[in-house]
């Protein structure tokens, strides 16, 4: 996914900007995964992104040179992409409301607590804009992006197992109060995907 000019992200970074990305497997299917976009301090440097172990994602960047980011709307895509093995036909979901394929290029690796990383700096070639909205902020939403981190931690050695669940029992507490019924169902999908609920219970 190399050649043609450079194009701008279709929407601001700043921090760290969760997203999903789409990157084309062996089997010629894209994976869905999530990913955290980290913007650079100086304008001039590349926006980048870590991929923890061997994951799909890895292995895809490596063979394919690339992938699609994703800026979705819809807390239960990110769910499926963060805690699921996700494959579609098209890269594109129908909740993403912009997307741009970038090149990927590994930029620096190590270990932390046993797991590998890579960090890779993402240009991106082409950008599409589906739909602008006026910013609205909803805790809800938020609440399941963070519950997604918690719990992929969960079986992580280097990450407390009772802390994480107290903390997804104040994000469950905050889609309950502050979310719609999308976050709701996307908070019920990381209960059937992680039974951490059940394992609250021994603790």
């Amino acid at each position: 996914m190399s050649g043609g000019s450079q194009a701008d992200w279709p929407v601001p970074l700043r921090g760290v900007t969760e997203s999903v990305v789409a990157t084309l497997g062996p089997n010629d299917r894209w994976n869905q995964a999530a990913l955290g976009l980290h913007a650079p301090d100086d304008a001039d440097d590349p926006v980048t992104a870590v991929t923890w172990g061997r994951t799909r994602t890895r292995g895809n960047f490596e063979r394919r040179g690339g992938g699609v980011i994703q800026f979705t709307t819809d807390p239960r895509e990110f769910v499926d992409a963060a805690l699921d093995v996700t494959e579609t036909d098209e890269p594109v979901r129908e909740g993403a409301a912009a997307w741009v394929e970038v090149d990927a290029r590994r930029i620096e690796a190590g270990e932390d607590g046993g797991t590998e990383w890579v960090r890779w700096a993402l240009a991106p070639r082409s950008a599409t804009v589906r739909e602008r909205t006026v910013p609205t902020i909803n805790r809800g939403f938020y609440a399941v992006v963070d519950a997604t981190v918690a719990a992929s931690r969960l079986d992580v050695p280097t990450f407390d197992t009772e802390t994480l669940l107290d903390r997804l029992d104040y994000f469950a507490e905050t889609v309950e109060r502050c979310g719609g019924p999308a976050e709701r169902e996307a908070f019920a999908r990381i209960d059937d995907l992680t039974g951490w609920r059940e394992r609250n219970e021994s603790f």
